[in-house]
């Protein structure tokens, strides 16, 4: 499989890219970092008051994206499949 891929010539322009790669780079690292926080934050609260990780993380996705109604009524819609389909 060939890439049809232009090389910039410009050295402004391969500045350009390489600046941005840096960027972008030091961008995952923060997001890696803020991944391990939310990760030992989780366990450090699950220890302390003995709720799941699991709930809790899910707890902060939904108070995160304010969907707290929506998750409710797609757990509704769910139960109702399952009790409906698995007799």
């Amino acid at each position: 499989m060939t890439i049809n891929i232009t090389i910039p010539s410009s050295e402004a322009d391969k500045k350009k890219i390489a600046d941005c790669i840096r960027e972008i780079d030091g961008a995952m690292t923060r997001i890696d970092a803020e991944k391990d926080f939310i990760k030992e934050a989780a366990a450090a609260l699950q220890d302390a008051v003995g709720i799941p990780k699991k709930y809790i993380n899910r707890m902060a996705r939904i108070y995160h994206k304010q969907n707290l109604p929506q998750v409710t009524s797609e757990i509704s819609d769910l139960e109702q499949l399952y009790t409906e389909v698995i007799k």
